[in-house]
């Protein structure tokens, strides 16, 4: 559905907006139907004169109608929407597949930090490489992600994986994502997190394989160096 403008680059991203679209179907579906009817019956018992108003108490079976078979018809829904969406957060929240690659994501006011396990392949390590704003991802390849933040709750959010997952100060929440299409897009915080929120993007850089082991080379020397300096070098 918003596909057309906000293009679909991880391997869930389609069940997650099959989902949105099946809610927006069914509950769109209600809404109109709810909506004509109210309109309908304003038209159809209107004021008119010499005609009294009825007092309708709901309780005869012929007007209880109205409400019961609604709302059997409504739960049915509901039940199919929770079939159809028990798998996808499963598949998303629950499942944890084995990762190629991990990276660090720390968030505070206002900024992103993004930690690289490197050529490695492990966190803490001399190879890590520690970007601002900016998150490099290799195309194809399994990402772990850690989430965590340094002051309040903050929420990592890459519209193109249709990914949301709130940060929660004291905790390192887990999760993943494989990408499949290259680009440069947007990083956004979903949650208020104070007074510069708005001024709080990122950017998640996905490279080919060629270009991602170049920018690892590149930054993973970079970032041994600047470990291996002596302490009074650095400063």
């Amino acid at each position: 559905m918003i596909e057309p403008y906000v293009a679909a680059l991880s391997t869930y991203a389609k069940d997650i907006d099959d989902v949105i679209m099946l809610i927006t179907l069914l509950v769109g579906f209600w809404f109109l139907l709810a909506q004509g009817a109210l309109l309908g019956f304003c038209w159809v018992y209107r004021k008119r004169d010499g005609q009294k108003a009825q007092y309708i108490t709901g309780e005869e079976k012929s007007q209880m109608r109205w409400v019961s078979i609604p709302l059997v018809l409504i739960v049915c829904c509901d039940i199919y929407i929770a079939l159809a969406d028990g798998p996808v957060w499963a598949k998303v929240k629950e499942d944890l597949p084995p990762a190629e690659r991990k990276v660090r994501v720390i968030a505070q006011q206002w900024a992103w930090t993004f930690v690289d396990a490197g050529p490695d392949g492990q966190l803490d390590t001399a190879d890590d490489i520690t970007t601002m704003t900016d998150l490099h991802v290799e195309v194809g390849k399994l990402y772990h992600f850690e989430l965590q933040s340094l002051d309040v709750i903050h929420g990592f959010s890459v519209p193109v994986f249709r990914l949301k997952q709130d940060i929660i100060p004291g905790r390192t929440i887990i999760g993943w994502f494989e990408a499949t299409g290259t680009g440069t897009y947007d990083i956004q915080c979903t949650e208020i997190c104070g007074i510069g929120h708005g001024l709080m993007p990122g950017r998640i850089i996905i490279e080919t394989a060629e270009q991602h082991a170049s920018w690892l080379a590149e930054h993973s020397e970079l970032s041994v160096a600047s470990n291996t300096l002596p302490q009074a070098a650095q400063e």
